[in-house]
């Protein structure tokens, strides 16, 4: 990417026992994920970008300089067009949610930014209307955070960053709010850079991830295709590994409450979902919950059976299991299945496969909407 396409950051220091080295770029559209475990660097990046931590290094948003050692340029906090969203959403309590909102339109007003949304605007995507008069302390988890995502984009920044905004919510704050970020990714332009440990809203917010281990980047690009390499294990847990299909929804089942996606001429069911015939669909699939079979299986509970061919195997002698990926046909999937049943099956690359996904594993976290257009090119995800 050219510097004046982009974010292009580059930080080296050092903080105690820790060192950070990164160099890396981002879009100017879309959402790009900082992921990797605590105490990876994440939010030392964020608070770099942001201006409140200097460390050695250069910073440019679209061809404006923000940082550059080699000329002594450093623009403080307040010089820099940056939405901040933290962990706790830091509402100022003695104000309203309209007062909170406007709070962040003051930031703008003053430093001149030129609007890219309105109040009103916000106000709509953030599903804010009936709460505009409420007291911060009589909101839910996940209504805070709402507000605190509406008043950093009333800053009018050229740049959002997000510091794990779900991390302190439960899972039924996380589901009422992830549709609301979901939105912003399709309605507005503002660049979003994300951290989070969370492999899930990765796969279901993001278009780009940057995976960082111990102060350093290991790799980057497309979610998808960093998801797939199965020389990389950017995960939190030992089976958390796995990948994202798109799909088309051609159904519904109400009186199974179950909904029939299209992926390429092959049926996928999933527990009913609440969008139209023809709208689209990201769908993360553990490499867990996914079996294979060599032959298809007939009289079995499973719903989704998916012919294919194995595009690569990775397996190592220290473990138990090994991963296989799987070409399904405009999509791919990943299998972590045994070793044992690796060599019982005989499979290798360039076999035809079957392979196996319970309805019951898409379980709603693991579901996100995609945008398109009416000739069905991606206006969101890309």
């Amino acid at each position: 990417m050219l510097g004046s396409d982009c974010i292009a950051a580059a930080f080296q220091g050092q903080l105690g026992s820790f060192r950070l080295d990164v160099e890396f770029s981002a879009p100017l559209r879309g959402v790009t994920a900082l992921f990797g475990p605590s105490g990876c660097g994440k939010t030392t990046i964020l608070r770099c970008l942001a201006g409140l931590r200097k460390m050695p290094g250069r910073l440019s948003v679209a061809g404006q300089t923000w940082q550059d050692d080699a000329t002594n340029v450093f623009l403080r906090p307040h010089q820099r067009s940056v939405g901040y969203v933290f962990q706790e959403p830091s509402l100022f309590r003695h104000l309203s949610v309209r007062d909170n909102l406007m709070y962040g339109s003051l930031r703008s007003s003053r430093a001149g930014s030129r609007p890219i949304v309105e109040f009103s605007e916000v106000v709509e995507l953030m599903g804010l209307a009936a709460l505009l008069d409420r007291s911060p302390s009589a909101l839910s988890g996940g209504e805070r955070q709402r507000v605190a995502v509406g008043r950093a984009l009333l800053a009018q920044p050229q740049l959002l960053l997000m510091d794990e905004p779900l991390a302190g919510l439960d899972q039924v704050a996380k589901e009422e709010i992830l549709p609301y970020i979901e939105i912003l990714h399709e309605k507005l332009s503002v660049p979003v850079l994300y951290v989070s440990h969370d492999l899930r809203e990765v796969a279901r917010l993001a278009d780009l991830m940057i995976v960082l281990s111990a102060g350093r980047k290991v790799c980057g690009g497309p979610v998808q295709e960093i998801l797939e390499r199965l020389d990389l294990d950017p995960s939190d847990g030992d089976f958390e590994a796995g990948v994202i299909l798109e799909a088309r929804v051609s159904g519904h089942d109400p009186e199974y409450c179950m909904t029939r996606l299209d992926h390429h001429g092959q049926r996928i069911v999933i527990p009913g979902i609440d969008l139209a015939v023809g709208e689209y669909v990201r769908l993360r699939i553990r490499a867990r919950d996914v079996a294979l079979a060599v032959a298809k299986p007939a009289a079995i509970s499973v719903r989704n059976i998916l012919a294919g061919g194995v595009l690569d195997i990775a397996q190592n002698s220290d473990t138990a299991f090994a991963e296989v990926l799987v070409d399904v046909g405009g999509g791919r999937l990943r299998a972590r299945i045994t070793r044992d049943a690796l060599q019982d099956l005989g499979l290798s690359v360039g076999n035809p496969v079957f392979a196996l996904i319970k309805s019951i594993s898409f379980d709603r976290p693991a579901i996100g909407r995609v945008e398109r257009d009416v000739s069905g090119q991606q206006t969101g995800h890309p």
